[in-house]
C-alpha cells in the first residue's frame, strides 16, 4: 500500500510535521540509521520497506493519535513489539509507520481476581516475575520468554513448553484494550472468569497479528504457582522413535512438559553451551511431571517407562528442579544456539498427534532429497513442531533448495490436517501457504472481517492475505 491520501497529492514532510504535534518531540524517530534497527523482525523477512517513521508509543492515547493520523492520510502502520518474532509479522512497509509498543510497560497485579493488567511492551518474564510476587504464575512461556513482549505474545497467540497442559496464549486472555484503524477504542471482556455477553471478539483479535487493531492493554488470568516438577529425560536413536513415545504418552496423560531436540539441535547446543549433552543421541525427549505427592512419582514412572518401550537407550529421572531445569534451558536455547551456525528458515508447522511420527519422518525424507539440513525441535505434546533449515553458507542454489523445502515442510503439514502455524503467526513469510490450509470460502470470509474492521487496509498490509 502506498502512503496517499485518496483526495490529494501525499505530502510526507507537511504529514509528519503534522504527527509530530500530536506526540512528544522524543517519540518520534526519523533518523536513518536508528529506524534500521525497526524495519525488520527476527525473521528477517526479504526487502522490508523504508518507514517515513517509528513511533514509540506510550499509552492508548498516543496510539490513537497515530491511528487517526494515519487514516487522514492513508498511511499504512507496523504494529511492533520487542521484534522477536519469527515470521515477518514485523516488517516495516515503504511509506508506512512502525508503532512499537515497547515503551508501554505497566503492570498491575490483583491478587484477589488472580488477574494482571498489563501494557504490551512488557516481557513474558516480567508478566511471570510480578505475577510470581503474589504466589502466582502466568504459564504461557515461549522458549524466548526473556525477551518476548505481551503483545507479540497476543499478536501469534504464543504457545511455549508448558501448553501441553497449560494451554496457550488465549486461553488467559480475559480482556483487551484495542486501538481501530481509525483510532477508536474498544475495550473487550474483562476481569470476570466468565462472561458469554456478545460475540467473542476479545478472541477475534488474539492472533490477529496487528491486521485488526493494535491492543494496547491486556487483562490477563492467573493461576496459582506451578508445583515443584520431576523430569525425565530420555535417548533415543532418531524422531520417529521419540514420537512415538510422545504418542504412548499423551494418549493416557497430559504431562507438564513434553518436548523433542534432533541430533541436529542437540550438536549445536552443546557445543554453544557445553552442558554435557549427548551428542551421539539420535533425538533427546524431555518430559515433566507437576502434579503432587504419590501422583508425581506415578506419573514420572510411567513416562520413563514409555521411553523405554519406544526405544530409547537411555533414561535419567530427576525429582531435584534445578537440575531439571537445566534440561529445560538447552532445549530453550535451541534457536539461538542453531542461529549461531548460520541463517535459519524457522518452520511452525503442527498436526494432529497421530500424524506426529509421520510429519517428523516426512520432514526427513524433505531434508535429504532436497540435500539441505533442517535441524527439529517441538513442543512434541501437542503436535507442534519447529523444523529449522540452517544455511551455513550464502550459495545461491542451496538457498533456492531451502526456499522449496520450506513450502514442502509447510505443504506436507497441510496434508496430514496440519497447520502451517502453531504459535508463531502467519506474519508475511508464510502467507502464500495460508489459503492452501483455510480454503477460498474461509479466505474470503476473513477478507470481509478485514475490510469491515480496516477499510483502507492500512493496519499491516502483507500480514495474512
Amino acid at each position: 500500500m502506498s502512503a496517499s491520501h485518496p483526495d490529494r497529492e501525499f505530502d510526507s514532510v507537511a504529514a509528519l510535521d503534522d504527527l509530530r504535534a500530536r506526540l512528544e518531540l522524543s517519540q518520534l524517530l526519523t533518523d536513518p540509521d536508528v529506524v534500521e534497527g525497526y524495519r525488520q523482525d527476527w525473521a528477517k523477512s526479504p526487502a522490508p520497506g523504508m518507514p517515513l517513521a517509528v513511533v514509540r508509543a506510550r499509552s492508548t492515547e498516543d496510539v490513537q493519535e497515530v491511528m487517526r493520523w494515519a487514516s487522514t492520510h492513508a498511511v499504512p502502520v507496523v504494529p511492533r513489539g520487542a521484534g522477536s518474532g519469527l515470521s515477518g509479522g514485523a516488517t516495516a512497509v515503504e511509506g508506512g509507520i512502525v508503532l512499537s509498543t515497547e515503551l508501554m510497560r505497566d503492570i498491575d497485579v490483583d491478587p484477589v481476581t488472580r488477574t494482571a493488567t498489563v501494557q504490551p511492551g512488557l516481557y513474558n518474564s516480567e508478566v511471570k516475575q510480578a505475577a510470581a510476587e503474589h504466589g502466582l504464575w502466568y504459564p504461557p512461556d515461549p522458549s524466548s520468554y526473556e525477551i518476548c513482549s505481551i503483545g507479540g505474545n497476543i499478536a501469534t497467540n504464543a504457545g511455549g513448553l508448558c501448553c501441553v497442559k497449560y494451554g496457550v496464549t488465549t486461553d488467559y486472555v480475559l480482556g483487551l484494550t484495542v486501538v481501530l484503524a481509525d483510532g477508536t477504542t474498544v475495550s473487550l471482556g474483562g476481569p470476570r472468569l466468565k462472561d458469554t455477553a456478545g460475540l467473542s471478539l476479545t478472541k477475534l483479535f488474539v492472533g490477529s497479528e496487528g491486521t485488526l487493531g493494535i491492543v494496547t492493554e491486556i487483562i490477563l488470568r492467573l493461576i496459582p504457582q506451578q508445583p515443584p516438577r520431576s523430569t525425565v529425560v530420555g535417548v533415543f536413536p532418531d524422531v520417529v522413535a521419540c514420537s512415538e513415545a510422545v504418542l504412548a504418552i499423551t494418549r493416557r496423560i497430559r504431562p507438564a512438559m513434553l518436548e523433542f531436540m534432533d541430533t541436529v539441535t542437540i550438536r549445536a547446543v552443546e557445543a554453544d553451551l557445553r552442558m554435557g549433552l549427548d551428542t551421539t543421541a539420535g533425538a533427546m525427549l524431555l518430559a515433566q511431571s507437576d502434579l503432587t505427592g504419590p501422583d508425581r512419582a506415578a506419573e514420572t514412572e510411567f513416562m520413563a517407562e514409555a521411553f523405554l518401550t519406544h526405544g530409547a537407550t537411555e533414561v535419567f529421572t530427576t525429582d531435584d528442579p534445578d537440575e531439571g531445569e537445566q534440561f529445560t534451558v538447552a532445549r530453550r536455547a535451541a534457536f539461538t544456539s542453531l542461529g549461531k551456525i548460520g541463517t535459519l528458515l524457522l518452520e511452525d508447522v503442527g498436526v494432529p498427534l497421530p500424524a506426529l511420527p509421520r510429519l517428523v519422518a516426512g520432514i526427513e525424507e524433505i531434508s535429504a532429497r532436497r540435500d539441505v539440513p533442517i535441524a527439529l525441535v517441538a513442543h512434541a505434546g501437542d503436535g507442534n513442531t519447529h523444523p529449522i533449515i540452517v544455511l551455513e553458507d550464502d550459495d545461491p542454489e542451496r538457498a533456492e533448495r531451502a526456499r522449496l523445502a520450506f513450502g514442502e515442510v509447510m505443504e506436507l503439514a497441510i496434508s496430514m490436517g496440519g497447520t502451517i502455524t502453531g504459535e508463531h503467526g502467519v506474519g508475511r513469510l508464510k502467507a502464500p501457504w495460508l489459503p492452501g490450509q483455510l480454503g477460498d470460502d474461509v479466505m474470503e470470509l476473513t477478507r470481509r472481517i478485514k475490510t469491515a474492521i480496516d477499510p483502507q487496509g492500512i493496519l499491516n498490509p502483507g500480514v495474512m492475505l
